[in-house]
């Protein structure tokens, strides 16, 4: 059985890259993924470009396991030298647009998701979610259909990690600071020179340590990136605004991270989004330790990805490397959909039936 799923994933691989789906336009390959799904007599549900489905054998009483990917891609650069819709094999690899960022990931979860869909006395349901505008961090993906999906208790999020396992993953806010002074001639003792005013917190932003220090992360990072003031060079500016990249680790949640911020600065503070938050999951997880029983690696993944959008435990891992996505010419190996198949079902055999 686990062969024919291999076979047929990359089957459905090869048909997803050849239909382009750049974010937020995704229906091609939403269509394709639930008439793949509808064709083996599993029901589905749709919202948008979202497609999503649940086990034969759903029980309201036990928790849910949650598989996710995404089937939109970024738009291909310039530096492609081949059709990145022809899903063409070659030497070992699949070539085409988002095959490896996610399709690869995609493929292999949707054949997990197959090969326990008819199987009795799980210990989880298992909720299969393939979802939409992920490379944006849109509104209209994931987040828009997590009210739908129930209560869920723990989730793979299927991204190129080459099997090995993210346990944590950092958050980012981008913080809109402005401080104010007021206008006068630079000639005259006149105004409040708002640079001046914002060189404090801007110092501040650049030398403070947070007290809390991750174990998979280490220190939380801010970083001064942008900064605009001034009109004319005889003018004392009124008003100095600058942006923070702050990337939150597992250690704080963003709400916590603003209010410190705010407690110390005088400058206005607004984030563009809190959206983007830290995940992670215990190491001592039983997901987690089958993974490690199987020779996988734990570590701490630096990109952001769906996985940001959930308040659950989240485990980040697919089939590919991630140093890949967005590149020109982007392939996964066919044997990496195969050990993905493989490797997810190992691990998941002893949460599931354990």
């Amino acid at each position: 059985m686990i062969e024919q799923l291999q076979n047929e994933s990359l089957e459905l691989l090869k048909q997803l890259i050849a239909i382009q789906s750049f974010s937020k336009e995704e229906d091609k390959t939403a269509d394709l993924i639930e008439q793949f799904l509808q064709q083996r007599n599993i029901q589905t549900h749709r919202k948008l470009n979202n497609i999503w489905a649940y086990n034969k054998h759903f029980d309201a009483a036990k928790p849910t396991l949650l598989l996710n990917s995404h089937h939109d891609t970024v738009k291909p650069n310039s530096g492609y030298t081949r059709d990145p819709y022809d899903a063409a094999v070659e030497d070992g690899k699949l070539y085409g647009l988002g095959s490896n960022d996610a399709g690869g990931c995609l493929v292999s979860l949707i054949a997990t998701f197959l090969y326990y869909y008819d199987q009795e006395a799980l210990k989880y349901n298992i909720c299969l979610a393939t979802t939409a505008e992920e490379e944006i961090s849109g509104n209209n993906g994931l987040e828009c259909v997590l009210p739908d999906l129930g209560q869920l208790e723990f989730a793979i999020v299927g991204e190129p990690t080459q099997m090995n396992l993210a346990i944590a993953e950092r958050g980012l806010l981008v913080l809109d600071c402005t401080v104010t002074g007021k206008a006068g001639h630079a000639a005259r003792e006149e105004g409040d020179n708002a640079i001046y005013k914002a060189l404090k917190d801007i110092d501040w932003f650049r030398s403070y340590r947070f007290s809390k220090v991750s174990e998979v992360f280490g220190s939380l990072k801010m970083t001064v990136t942008i900064i605009n003031a001034g009109s004319q060079h005889n003018v004392v500016p009124a008003t100095c605004t600058f942006t923070v990249d702050v990337r939150v680790t597992d250690a704080y949640t963003n709400e916590e991270v603003l209010k410190i911020i705010r407690t110390n600065v005088d400058c206005e503070v607004k984030p563009r989004s809190i959206r983007l938050k830290p995940s992670s999951i215990d190491k001592a997880h039983p997901l987690v330790q089958a993974g490690i029983a199987l020779g996988r690696t734990t570590y701490g993944s630096p990109t952001t990805s769906d996985q940001a959008l959930l308040s659950i435990p989240s485990l980040k891992v697919g089939p590919g490397d991630s140093g890949r996505s967005h590149m020109a010419d982007e392939y996964v190996y066919v044997d990496e959909i195969a050990e993905g198949i493989d490797l997810y079902i190992k691990m998941l055999d002893p949460v599931l039936k354990g």
